[in-house]
């Protein structure tokens, strides 16, 4: 798997990933026994949503060279690629996103939303919890103020049919995590390729060495230990008999057919698999939509290497059609599918990039750099109206300038339409009042 980095040398594998490991007896018998002695702190108010994929563009995209092109801004703002017109009339995007434009009247576009934090940490945490950091963050921290919009979707929206609730692929963002609702709620990473051949998810297929007689032989040799004498005062609570049935939920998930169902993407037609482009994020976008399928109701795609402070151009031109086809792809697959009013599609990162074109010393291609006072977010499905462009930012693209929006809009917009009250009190384990979102006004346009 390649490693993407961002300009302070962070690489994906540094964030801290919570997988299941351990076949009988590592983590993942240890986040089942954490979910389970958990409860909702509530009932959540009906929204018409009921999963979530994040496609977390990590690094801060462009703005500029995807959805808010400035082709009447000098060439030092306007950069090297042209505007093409959408669905929708007056409104232009950038020349690599042609299916997206295409089809606009399919799903809207946030351009107004800006906040105050320009460095990777606190730009991440700020857009995927909602939450801006209580002290400065550096560029290459991972903070965790918070908890993050996968922890709580899983927190509030968890069910017990055998998959664990918030998924990450094939990392998790650095502010991803669940802070103080506890690592039960921290996303199960899959970080295997599945557009390889021998995609298997670690630990959750049978391991390879076992052939199927020796692993059931493994399970009844724990059977006949589980035997011994436990606790005779069970009124107290005997923690080994509680652990034999977390032991019990790790092993229905090993071979649980509907498990192996959802993460078998070799089911899939060669004609859904190209459509979906036969790369990495491609192939994760494809296995969001069995995931939820399944009923995980937060899937996030962790889709890394958009922090471009140098050869922005030839990147973009490289990277951006098939990343178009494939983000395309997957709100026709589940609206083909029945699945896209019930399921919402988020395309984001943590800042837009600067407007004037830069070189940084060293480097002779031009690049963007850090930008938070302007960036362009996706919405689609789970009753998103197609077609909306809500916001604006100047001629420049300097700043958002009509209906200006801020995070905590963006994340009470998502906590509602997944049918979670923004407005809600948590509290921490040493009793600390904690608001869901401080601001839970939501982005009305998007409702539906």
């Amino acid at each position: 798997m390649a490693v993407t980095r961002n300009c302070e040398g962070t690489t994906r594998r540094d964030c801290l990933k919570l997988g299941i490991g351990g076949l009988l007896g590592g983590t993942l018998t240890g986040a089942l026994q954490s979910r389970a002695e958990a409860s909702p702190s509530g009932t959540a108010p009906s929204g018409k949503a009921t999963n979530c994929i994040l496609i977390w563009m990590d690094g801060g995209p462009t703005h500029f060279e995807t959805f808010d092109p400035k082709p009447e801004a000098p060439s030092e703002y306007r950069g090297d690629l042209s505007a093409i017109d959408t669905a929708i009339p007056g409104v232009q995007f950038s020349e690599n996103m042609r299916n997206l434009a295409q089809n606009l009247d399919k799903f809207s576009m946030i351009r107004s939303i800006r906040h105050n934090q320009g460095n990777h940490g606190a730009g991440n945490h700020y857009m995927t919890t909602g939450a801006p950091p209580r002290i400065p963050v550096g560029c290459g921290a991972f903070v965790s103020f918070h908890p993050s919009m996968g922890s709580v979707a899983a927190y509030e929206l968890g069910k017990d049919n055998g998959l664990p609730p918030y998924f990450s692929m094939p990392s998790m963002a650095r502010s991803g995590g669940p802070n103080f609702l506890g690592a039960k709620y921290a996303p199960f990473v899959v970080g295997d390729d599945p557009n390889k051949d021998n995609f298997r998810v670690r630990d959750v297929a049978i391991p390879r060495e076992l052939t199927d007689d020796r692993f059931h032989k493994r399970t009844d040799l724990r059977r006949l230990v589980d035997k011994m004498k436990r606790f005779e005062n069970q009124v107290a609570g005997d923690p080994i008999l509680g652990l034999d049935e977390y032991y019990k939920q790790g092993y229905s998930l090993v071979t649980s057919p509907e498990a192996q169902k959802a993460f078998d993407i070799s089911k899939e037609s060669d004609e859904v698999r190209d459509r979906y482009v036969r790369n990495g994020f491609g192939q994760r976008c494809l296995l969001s939509r069995r995931l939820v399928e399944a009923g995980v109701p937060f899937v996030t795609v962790y889709d890394g290497g958009w922090d471009h402070h140098s050869n922005i151009f030839d990147a973009c031109n490289k990277r951006l059609p098939q990343w178009d086809q494939t983000v395309w792809t997957l709100i026709s697959d589940l609206e083909e599918r029945g699945l896209l009013d019930s399921t919402l599609v988020i395309a984001m990162g943590e800042f837009g990039r600067t407007p004037k074109i830069s070189t940084l010393a060293g480097q002779t291609t031009p690049g963007r750099d850090h930008w938070a006072n302007a960036m362009s977010v996706l919405m689609a499905g789970g009753g998103t109206p197609g077609g909306q462009v809500v916001g604006a930012t100047d001629r420049k693209g300097f700043s958002a300038v009509e209906r200006v929006l801020s995070p905590e809009n963006l994340v009470s917009t998502i906590y509602s339409k997944l049918g979670i009250d923004p407005d809600k009190m948590y509290y921490t384990p040493q009793g600390r009042p904690a608001h869901l979102v401080s601001d839970s006004t939501v982005i009305d346009e998007l409702m539906g």
